[in-house]
């Protein structure tokens, strides 16, 4: 990259945790990968000006905002990144792909089926003109679960027969911990559910290569009522986003996931999403057992990969724990020596790499706005499960159309 380099300039409308994620990567990518275009960080956008600015003045954003519809009317924006709870991503996301902006939106791609489905016509609609959107299912881009989907699709494990995937975090076994907006069904869609169980199923078929087709499942609110927030101007992305009062209001979100599910290519598959796993900090977990061999990753080791190969003779059969360090390996070759450990924050500086390649070669970049209207489903389709006994519910089309909730937003 030179001072040649066309540019790309980004406004990111969101802050707290993932905005310092996100800036990391935006930041950072251009550092260390020989990226086709230059990703300036441009605008930050919040609604409180004091705490965007603060913001940005952190992680480097060159000027802030605080309303997002002013920065779309903006020629010299080129990417909008949202990081914003999930009820306003419809919102802000097809108004940006409307306006000619390149989008990537964090996960889960909304709070409904209807809504994702919304968003996923909208990035169709404007792929024709070339321009993007990618939702930001960051663990793909962990190189030990990239390897391992490479491995599967090599034929590594044979025929995959069995899928166990979790993702298990304490931060709620306290009673205590205040009613933050992620335990708010109208901000946040759903509890783990959408939260990080989104991850699970996303990463599941990422590195299957195939999509749940059906599913049943239950969900559990185990601590239905918590202090309200005394201090509201508490920022939204963080865990607690302010200090608990003597109110109290009700969750209504879920605490616990549980679900099995089929997936189009035979695979049967179990999963748990909880914030409620006591002594668990962010545990993703993720095990495909095929017909001649096995891998297992854990994000809690997010540099090894278990391998099993179940063809070698008996006398050496085992996982065997590779390190996932080598030049060799995915994005590998640009970071530190072999064995020098990467973080989790280097999943969103390949995003960010990943992102900018696609756009400068006018491809679309994944996961898409599709693939992240499939994993909505699943999640809508566990939630019916739920509601009725854990049926056997199939990952279908949103009830309400697309169409109908375009018009919602646009006040029609």
């Amino acid at each position: 990259m030179t001072d040649h380099t066309p540019a790309l300039k980004i406004a990111m409308v969101g802050h707290g945790f993932m905005g310092a994620a996100h800036s990391q990567g935006w930041r950072v990518a251009p550092r260390f990968f020989d990226l086709p275009a230059r990703p300036e960080m441009s605008v930050l956008v919040g609604r409180r000006a004091d705490a965007v600015a603060a913001a940005a003045d952190k992680w480097g954003w060159a000027e802030t905002a605080t309303d997002w519809r002013a920065v779309l009317d903006r020629d010299d924006i080129d990417i909008v990144d949202i990081v914003t709870p999930g009820d306003s991503h419809a919102e802000i996301a097809i108004a940006a792909l409307d306006a000619g902006k390149h989008v990537l939106c964090e996960k889960p791609l909304a709070n409904s089926p209807a809504e994702a489905a919304a968003m996923a016509e909208a990035a169709e609609r404007a792929a024709k003109r070339g321009v993007f959107a990618m939702v930001g299912f960051t663990y793909r881009r962990v190189p030990a679960a990239t390897f391992a989907r490479d491995l599967v699709a090599d034929g590594a494990i044979g025929q995959i027969r069995q899928v166990r995937a979790m993702y298990l975090q304490d931060w709620l076994v306290d009673p205590e911990v205040p009613l933050a907006w992620r335990l708010q069904k109208q901000f946040a869609g759903s509890g783990a559910l959408g939260d990080i169980g989104a991850h699970a199923i996303d990463l599941a078929q990422f590195i299957t290569g195939q999509r749940l087709s059906s599913v049943s499942g239950i969900l559990e609110t185990f601590v239905k009522r918590r202090p309200l927030v005394a201090d509201a101007s508490g920022q939204a992305g963080t865990a607690l986003a302010g200090t608990a009062s003597e109110e109290y209001g009700d969750v209504t979100v879920d605490d616990l996931a549980l679900f099995t599910g089929r997936f189009d290519g035979g695979a049967i598959g179990s999963f748990e999403a909880t914030r409620m796993s006591t002594g668990r900090k962010n545990a993703l977990r993720i095990e495909v057992a095929g017909s001649t061999g096995a891998i297992s990753f854990d994000l809690e080791d997010l540099n090894a990969l278990g391998v099993y190969d179940a063809t070698a003779p008996d006398t050496r059969q085992g996982f065997t724990r590779v390190l996932v360090t080598e030049p060799g390996h995915p994005y590998l070759s640009s970071w530190w020596p072999t064995g020098h450990m990467l973080g989790y924050e280097h999943g969103f500086v390949h995003q960010a790499k990943d992102f900018v390649e696609a756009i400068s070669s006018a491809t679309q970049p994944e996961p898409s706005f599709d693939a992240g209207l499939q994993v909505q489903q699943v999640l809508d389709a566990v939630e019916h499960s739920a509601g009725a006994g854990s049926a056997w519910t199939p990952v279908g089309e949103a009830a309400v159309t697309s169409s109908a909730v375009v018009d919602q937003i646009a006040g029609v």
